[in-house]
């Protein structure tokens, strides 16, 4: 007859066998996320390039408008853009994306990219992850803290809690249709 101890050290073994497993698993899955998430986020700035190469010369900008309103907003307002540490101005309209701090461009880039390809709100999590940040709470609460500064000030909306997305009156400025 096996001894007690026996049968919890059988059963503590296969316990630690299978963690080990999980873990290599998760550590597998995780290397294939990074690169996956690298991928994507070149995608993401060769298509901008593109954009940016492309504006110039275009004819009709129309179609480009939605993107690159927001950097591209002319010569005088480039000098006169926001500093980084700079306030959020109360949206209103005219007002170009170009007052705002490179980060808050930023975050309304990410969300004006999302209503353009009419996909729902983004939560900060989500916001980190295609930024490049580690979804660490220290990154995420910082981008909440701007996206609720932005929803204050009627750049941003935020459905429902958590999740945002261009105001209506600034998507449909920017948005171009």
């Amino acid at each position: 007859m096996p001894s007690v101890v026996g049968l919890l050290e059988q059963h503590e073994l296969a316990a630690r066998c299978r963690v080990d497993g999980l873990r290599e698993e998760a550590d597998r899955i995780q290397a294939e996320l990074a690169v996956a998430e690298l991928e994507w986020q070149e995608w993401v700035i060769a298509r901008r390039r593109v954009d940016a190469v492309l504006a110039p010369d275009c004819g009709n900008t129309a179609g480009t408008e939605d993107v690159q309103d927001p950097p591209a907003a002319g010569g005088p307002a480039r000098r006169d853009s926001a500093k980084p540490k700079s306030q959020v101005p109360v949206w209103r309209e005219g007002l170009a994306w170009s007052v705002l701090s490179v980060d808050y461009q930023r975050v309304l880039q990410a969300l004006s990219d999302r209503d353009r390809l009419h996909q729902g709100p983004l939560t900060c999590q989500e916001m980190a992850v295609m930024f490049g940040l580690d979804a660490v709470p220290a990154k995420v609460e910082a981008l909440r803290s701007k996206a609720k500064r932005l929803v204050a000030r009627g750049w941003l909306a935020e459905p429902a809690p958590g999740r945002f997305m261009l105001a209506k009156a600034a998507a449909a400025r920017g948005g171009g249709s």
